[in-house]
C-alpha cells in the first residue's frame, strides 16, 4: 500500500483550516457594553511521516510507512477596545519564570527610558 504524502497533508491542513479557528476554540467575537472583544488562541502543529522499502538475497520485496501528527490549541485571552483604547486580557495568570519573561518587554522599555533619561542629564 503506497501513500500519498503529499495528499495527507493537504488533507491535514484543509482540517486545520476549518477547525483550528478562534472561533471553534473560544468564540466569536463580541460586544460587551462599549467594550469589543476579539479571542485570542494559540496553535501548534507537529507533523511526522517515514517510510522505507527493499529487497533480501532471496528477492523478496518489503514496504512499511507511517505517519503521526499532533495539534494543540491553547486560548491566550482577549484583545479588547473600547474607542480608541486597546488592552489585552489574558485567560490566566501567569507564575514563575512564564510570568518574568512576560513582564521582559515592560522592563526594558523602563530601563532604556531610564538609561536615555540619565544620558541627557
Amino acid at each position: 500500500m503506497q501513500t500519498n504524502f503529499e495528499e495527507v497533508l493537504t488533507k491535514v491542513t484543509d482540517f486545520l483550516k476549518s477547525e483550528a479557528k478562534t472561533e471553534t476554540v473560544i468564540g466569536k467575537e463580541f460586544t460587551l457594553g462599549e467594550f469589543s472583544c476579539v479571542p485570542v488562541i494559540r496553535v501548534g502543529l507537529g507533523f511526522g511521516y517515514g517510510g522505507g522499502e527493499g529487497e533480501d538475497d532471496k528477492k523478496s520485496h518489503g514496504g512499511g510507512s507511517g505517519a503521526g501528527a499532533g495539534i494543540g490549541v491553547e486560548p491566550l485571552g482577549f484583545l479588547v477596545t473600547r474607542a480608541s483604547e486597546i488592552s489585552f486580557v489574558p485567560t490566566r495568570n501567569s507564575k514563575g519564570l512564564a510570568a518574568a519573561f512576560e513582564k521582559m518587554p515592560d522592563v526594558l522599555e523602563k530601563f532604556l527610558a531610564g538609561k536615555d533619561k540619565a544620558a541627557t542629564n
